[in-house]
């Protein structure tokens, strides 16, 4: 009797599953054109950058993203808030996908919600099926799930290379890798370089946004005909990520001062990219750096102090944390002023400091979640417009 239970309810779930793949392939022939986007940093940003190209163009284009803030970009590109009653899963995905087959678009382009391997390629070559795959870059982030080595996490996220389909990356001494996988899978590759994208196409932007990531949307958009002044003009014009590099100003003791929320990057190699963005942006030789730390990250608040005063070296370098690596170990100490405050220290506090100097380009880097939101969304209470 157990046996022909089991059996029984065996034969249930195989006709579930079966009539929930059929469901998925009619789903994916509504969905015209998918585009997936993959890569160890900025696919929010990309996402935003590729829809609002592609919806320039004409074309009727949903979007989702998973990074700062999870949020469906709709026709009109106006951002709708996932409200999350549990965990992300592969299911948030599947009914995301049914949702958007109901609204007949041209276009639908989807931020990778998955980190480990399996799930990455379940997600292209089992739900997605994508036209259009994007690896915006390769950093050495998420090495408990990918792998600790750069080849290991390439070679996880090339996991997204569709299938007959093509794929655009950022020029990286791995990328041989992902064109490797996009032969064996019979895709078109596609190399770009931020160097296409000068001064004059990025001072309309009201945010600072990497020329990289400019160069994959326009590729995308190119790919789908649309023009490229047409589509930059979309791009300039589309809201940007919550986790977007925006300049804040906030109040002075002579002068204002300037903040740049750059918490997002979180790895040492992203971080520095920002700062040499920002340094050429605004002109400005001496940046301050605050750093963010967390006491159960020592490796990476060790990495972040290699980073600052090794190679940024800045004239101001404040801190928050317990149980920092000790000084002594790094080269730029003399001549940097380091301002330490402990844990206990609260985001009004750290605050008037900022306040009490004079003129000054504060980059913040480190850990975003918990008290840095707390930080960030008193900060942008205190900023001034002028």
């Amino acid at each position: 009797m157990i046996i022909f239970a089991l059996a029984t309810l065996i034969f249930i779930l195989i006709i579930i599953g079966i009539l929930e793949y059929q469901i998925h392939q009619v789903v994916l022939s509504k969905l015209p054109n998918r585009v997936h986007v993959n890569g160890s940093r900025g696919k929010s940003s990309v996402v935003r950058l590729i829809a609002a190209g592609l919806r320039a163009g004409g074309f009727r284009t949903l979007a989702k993203v998973t990074g700062t803030s999870p949020r469906v970009i709709d026709l009109n590109g106006y951002d709708r808030i996932i409200h999350r009653l549990r965990s992300p899963s592969i299911g948030e995905q599947l009914r995301l996908l049914r949702n958007f087959s109901k609204q007949n678009p041209d276009y639908i382009v989807v931020e990778c919600m998955a980190v480990m391997p399996e799930y990455q390629w379940v997600s292209e070559h089992k739900m997605l099926k994508s036209d259009i795959g994007v690896i915006t870059n390769v950093r050495m982030d998420h090495v408990d799930e990918m792998g600790y080595t750069m080849e290991e996490i390439t070679k996880s996220l090339s996991n997204t290379v569709p299938k007959n389909g093509k794929i655009i990356t950022t020029k990286c001494p791995t990328s041989y890798l992902i064109q490797e996988k996009s032969n064996k899978s019979n895709s078109e590759y596609f190399e770009v370089s931020g160097d296409t994208v000068n001064q004059d196409m990025m001072k309309d932007f009201p945010y600072l946004e990497h020329n990289e990531n400019i160069s994959l949307a326009l590729e995308v958009c190119k790919q789908a005909g649309v023009d490229k002044k047409i589509a930059l003009e979309g791009m300039i014009n589309a809201t940007p990520d919550p986790g977007a590099l925006q300049i804040m100003n906030i109040d002075g003791k002579d002068k204002k001062n300037h903040f740049i929320n750059a918490f997002a990057a979180n790895d040492p190699q992203s971080t520095f990219q920002i700062f040499k963005l920002l340094k050429n942006r605004t002109n400005q030789n001496h940046i301050a750096i605050f750093l963010n730390s967390r006491s159960d990250r020592r490796y990476r608040t060790t990495q972040m102090y290699e980073l600052v005063l090794n190679k940024i070296k800045p004239h101001l370098f404040i801190v928050r944390g317990d149980d920092l690596p000790k000084l002594d170990k790094f080269e730029h100490t003399q001549n940097c002023e380091i301002i330490i405050y402990p844990e206990s220290t609260t985001p009004e506090e750290l605050i008037n400091y900022l306040i009490s100097l004079s003129g000054e380009y504060i980059m913040g880097i480190g850990n975003m979640v918990g008290w840095g939101e707390e930080f960030i969304l008193k900060l942008k209470q205190a900023k001034i417009n002028d």
